[in-house]
């Protein structure tokens, strides 16, 4: 198997599950050294309580080609990051890729509740989670990630800049989230772009995450079960489809091409050809604005 990562260093911050995780084992299956953070642990878990934790991660990035280390790390805390990427340039001497992929809101929002109506301490403890913890975590690393030429950020949210800027994401807080993660992308690109790095925005589509599949009494192995109650959930991918997209972006040399952008998994797939593990090619943001938004009947003809 081609590892095109094989000399290369990343850190997926919030790699426990779901986007992150699935992109922690796509970077290692390209060969890279990944440094996987998160609250959840073997020995502790956190305020989600579920059972992935930050070692499992790893073991399945080491499993996947590549090595896999678990530190954990609650990215609210600046001394935690500090101490974090001190590790990563102790032990590596390099950072090539960061993957901002922090959120941890599922349970702090609620949908089409307007802010007057929202729980303001949750409200408030998402936009911490899903915005302060990305500035932190790049306020720390960049530095280290600027060392060598080439090097990647990815900040992971939910929804393209296109689709974000007409549609409204479920509540003020959700959608001041991330809305945030994605100009953040745009603002990292014009201080990383003349530096010799590149950022983006990057979003699944429906991802088939762990939680996901939970809420849909499904697995990952009979999740078309789901489409009775759900028809569009046709359209969902798994958590490593755009794990094989930041891997694409990573291992690119003209990765420059695409900074400040804001990209889809279904987007880039048709650009670098990965596919998802099933061998479809899902463009869920098109499938979106084109049938489901349209009111038209459940059918990824075209878009799979």
């Amino acid at each position: 198997m081609s590892q095109p990562l094989k000399d290369k260093v990343a850190l997926v911050a919030g790699a426990t599950r779901g986007a992150g995780r699935g992109i922690a084992v796509e970077l290692g299956a390209a060969g890279a050294t990944v440094y996987v953070t998160g609250r959840s642990t073997r020995a502790r878990r956190s305020e989600y309580d579920r059972p992935e934790t930050i070692e499992d991660t790893a073991d399945l990035v080491t499993e996947a080609g590549g090595r896999g280390i678990a530190v954990p790390t609650d990215h609210l805390d600046p001394g935690q990051v500090r101490t974090l990427v001190d590790r990563i340039a102790d032990e590596q001497g390099r950072l090539d890729v960061l993957v901002n992929d922090v959120w941890g809101g599922e349970k702090l929002f609620a949908w089409d509740s307007p802010v007057w109506e929202h729980d303001l301490d949750k409200g408030l403890k998402l936009l911490r989670l899903a915005v302060e913890t990305h500035a932190i975590t790049s306020h720390h690393a960049l530095p280290l990630l600027l060392r060598n030429p080439g090097g990647l950020v990815v900040e992971m949210t939910d929804g393209t800049a296109d689709y974000n800027s007409v549609n409204y994401r479920n509540s003020f807080f959700y959608d001041l989230a991330k809305a945030s993660v994605l100009r953040m992308a745009f603002s990292l690109g014009h201080e990383l772009g003349p530096r010799g790095a590149t950022a983006v925005a990057l979003t699944p589509g429906w991802l088939r995450s762990e939680m996901m599949l939970d809420a849909f009494e499904v697995r990952e192995d009979n999740w078309r079960d789901a489409l009775a109650r759900v028809p569009h959930f046709a359209i969902s991918e798994t958590p490593r489809y755009v794990g094989r997209a930041v891997a694409a972006l990573a291992a690119d040399p003209d990765l420059s091409r695409w900074n400040g952008e804001s990209l889809s998994s279904g987007q880039l797939a048709q650009v670098y050809g990965f596919t998802d593990l099933d061998g479809s090619r899902p463009d869920a943001w098109r499938y979106l604005v084109e049938v489901q938004d349209a009111g038209k009947p459940a059918d990824t003809t075209g878009y799979r």
